[in-house]
């Protein structure tokens, strides 16, 4: 008798170690590339914090109903912002390594370098870090996302409220790669909309040490307004710089047209207090915001979410969703047309949320103003809310964009 039990249990075991590796290899591969800077002056707004918030939304997508159908992975690489490594590294991992995603792609010039590719693969790019408002215009496609920010959005938030509080005539300080060209392009036009003027314009280079010249030019153009259309460590030592040179004591205002908080972070409030900006998320906004903020940073060096990484998040989720739906990742259009046909949805960090035809996603924005050091009550309390921009306002018309899929 205990030769036969023993016999029937290892049986027994057999069958259900088969039955375990059967279910694992049913399982469909899915797997995301998170493409951030993860050295250089962006890895702070995403970076490794954009890999662990795209590791979060798998780790909460598994929780969901049917999420044991897919096996999950999560790979990272720095294209150290140069689109040519960024197009070789997506083109590596779409061909060879089974990557379906990527994800964070920071700088304009790698987006709009490796958006032709996803297409041409038939993979998906969400575009959760990109600056460029030609993502969703000229160089749309169907297997492009945008996310979280773009610069017509930023412009519109920053440069109407200034200019409709009296800042008219303006001096722009460019980074000389394709997020200044646009920041610079998106916020003259809605300058001269409020009857502003631009006085003149000086472009540097990506991680200059030095913004001694450029802010002379700026503070002798005596404009009410000196606008930063860069980013990064670049937004941080300008405004720096600034300081030390006296200019808005002197009377002129800076306008951070791309800001992160990781950015008022390095600065400190006592350099920051004041400065207005545009972000699509603050993580001190609402109880869902809040528990996301806390969870990350426990897991990040307590170091709260950028809007970049919140994007990861809530652009992983989504996606995940999607491939749910669909079965599969394989077929990358059809994963975005999956996303669009949830119609508005909630999304957790963002509220609500919908894929436009040109792959803009719609939510809302927010017009925020950098906290004086005696209003800061806890670590990253930060911004106080000066606006609300809803969605259908905070984004380009679809008709304005000029992308070739809307007919």
């Amino acid at each position: 008798m205990n030769f036969r039990n023993t016999l029937a249990v290892s049986v027994m075991a057999l069958s259900i170690g088969m039955l375990s590796s059967s279910m694992a290899s049913a399982q469909t591969p899915v797997k995301l590339g998170v493409l951030a800077d993860m050295s250089g002056i962006f890895s702070d707004i995403g970076g490794m914090g954009s890999y662990e918030a795209t590791k979060m939304a798998v780790e909460d997508f598994n929780k969901l109903p049917g999420a044991d159908k897919f096996k999950i992975e999560v790979v990272q690489g720095d294209p150290q912002n140069k689109p040519d490594i960024a197009r070789n590294i997506a083109r590596k991992w779409f061909e060879t390594e089974g990557v379906d995603v990527l994800l964070d792609i920071p700088t304009s010039a790698t987006s709009l370098a490796v958006a032709p590719l996803t297409a041409e693969l038939n993979k998906v790019a969400l575009f959760t870090a990109s600056g460029t408002s030609d993502l969703t215009g000229k160089a749309c496609t169907p297997n492009s996302v945008h996310w979280t920010y773009d610069t017509w959005a930023l412009s519109h938030g920053t440069a109407d409220a200034m200019t409709k509080a009296g800042g008219k005539s303006w001096f722009f300080l460019t980074v000389d790669f394709a997020l200044g060209a646009s920041l610079e392009r998106d916020a003259t036009a809605v300058i001269n909309a409020n009857g502003g003027k631009v006085l003149g314009s000086i472009k540097h280079p990506t991680d200059s040490n030095d913004f001694a010249s450029y802010l002379l030019q700026a503070q002798a153009s005596k404009a009410d307004v000196i606008a930063l259309a860069n980013a990064g460590g670049d937004t941080i030592k300008a405004i720096k710089q600034a300081s030390e040179f006296g200019i808005v004591q002197a009377g002129q205002k800076l306008a951070a047209m791309l800001m992160f908080i990781s950015d008022v972070h390095s600065l400190g409030l006592n350099t920051a207090q004041g400065l207005q900006l545009t972000e699509a998320f603050y993580w001190d906004l609402n109880d869902k915001t809040r528990e996301f903020g806390e969870r990350f940073a426990k897991r990040h060096n307590n170091r709260y979410p950028s809007m970049n990484q919140a994007g990861a998040y809530s652009a992983a989720l989504t996606y995940l969703k999607a491939v749910a739906k669909v079965g599969s990742p394989k077929d990358g259009a059809a994963v975005v047309k999956a996303i669009r046909d949830m119609g508005t949805f909630d999304d957790p960090l963002f509220g609500k949320t919908t894929l436009r035809e040109d792959g803009r996603v719609l939510h809302d924005m927010y017009l925020l103003q950098v906290k004086k050091p005696a209003e800061s009550k806890k670590p990253y309390d930060y911004y106080n809310v000066v606006a609300t921009i809803p969605a259908d306002k905070a984004f380009r018309p679809l008709k304005d964009g000029g992308c070739p899929l809307i007919k």
